[in-house]
């Protein structure tokens, strides 16, 4: 059975680890949400398992770090992810640094859940996707699903993960269906961390995106194929760790790169995947770009959110003029 929506894909992932295995507990504000998946699985776990706390990001991440450390897999939600600038101690200068500064002989696994991205006309302070502020923490992992079904097997090989891992849920994900293209892991399983996969295959261009990008990547690549374009969208799943070999073993087939990315520019992760490309591969590249939003914040109006986001249409436009197509003309 495959999960219906977010909701439900992160509440039947966070059931299946709290009886698969009794160190995963739960930190959260319970009461506040009654009806909620907190609530519900604290009426099925207990309140020892699923445990009332303050919404405070610091709070929580210290909290969390500190069961981690003495032996249990927490798993706390921040109510947004431009909130985590609250949790930055705990995550950043805590979690991500004590398996090294103990020699190796102490984890930290951690999961920070937090919603993300624009498209919700929630406004500057509430519509980001913080990936650089995390994308240059050693011993940080960032998982970013695309679709429903993905989220699931993500978080559940994020709690089982032995480091912190920051868990980021797309905003526009919350009441989508299925993700188009095949997932080939069965339902239910975990989906191990650090590994990218193949959304649609291609051989024209390589399109890479992460999270609610990956649905408009697809279907800019259906709009494309009557372009004459096939292009192939490869779903990061994890922006921390990175799969290079999965986008260079692509480009290797298809000779041309578009890296797209919720985010500006400047310090963010498709820039940064354009450089590590560039020192393994570029010179075999046709061609290879960056798609990303202006260096702005996010704006309430609808009109001025939708003209800030690459879509599907801005995908498709930006390779018709990279490649010099007319709409159909392959």
């Amino acid at each position: 059975m495959s999960a219906p929506d977010l909701r439900t894909a992160i509440r039947e992932a966070l059931a299946e680890e709290l009886e698969r295995d009794a160190a995963v507990v739960l930190l959260g504000g319970c009461g506040e949400d009654p009806g909620g998946a907190l609530g519900y699985l604290r009426e099925r776990f207990g309140p020892e398992r699923v445990l009332g706390a303050p919404s405070s990001g610091l709070a929580l991440a210290g909290a969390a770090y500190g069961a981690a450390v003495a032996g249990l897999r927490p798993v706390f939600e921040l109510a947004s992810a431009d909130l985590i600038t609250l949790a930055m101690d705990g995550l950043v200068n805590r979690a991500a640094k004590f398996w090294h500064v103990s020699g190796g002989q102490g984890t930290v696994p951690l999961v920070a859940r937090a919603a993300v991205g624009a498209g919700c006309r929630r406004g500057a302070i509430d519509s980001q996707s913080p990936c650089s502020w995390l994308q240059g923490v050693p011993g940080l992992k960032i998982a970013f699903p695309s679709s429903p079904a993905e989220a699931r097997g993500l978080l559940k090989g994020a709690i089982r993960d032995d480091n912190p891992v920051v868990f980021l849920e797309h905003r526009r994900l919350r009441f989508a269906r299925s993700a188009k293209g095949p997932v080939p892991e069965p339902d239910g399983e975990a989906i191990p961390l650090g590994g990218a996969r193949v959304a649609r295959a291609g051989r024209d261009l390589t399109i890479v995106s992460a999270g609610g990008s990956v649905s408009d990547a697809l279907d800019a690549a259906d709009l494309l194929a009557g372009d004459g374009v096939d292009a192939e969208v490869l779903d990061l799943r994890t922006l921390r760790p990175l799969d290079l070999e999965a986008v260079l073993e692509s480009v290797a087939r298809t000779n041309r790169l578009l890296a797209v990315e919720e985010g500006p520019r400047l310090g963010g992760w498709a820039a940064g995947l354009l450089g590590l490309v560039a020192e393994r591969a570029l010179h075999d590249l046709d061609d290879a770009w960056t798609l990303t939003m202006a260096e702005l914040p996010i704006p309430y109006s609808p009109t001025l959110e939708d003209a800030l986001l690459a879509d599907a249409g801005s995908i498709v436009a930006g390779v018709r003029a990279r490649l010099g197509l007319a709409p159909g003309v392959g």
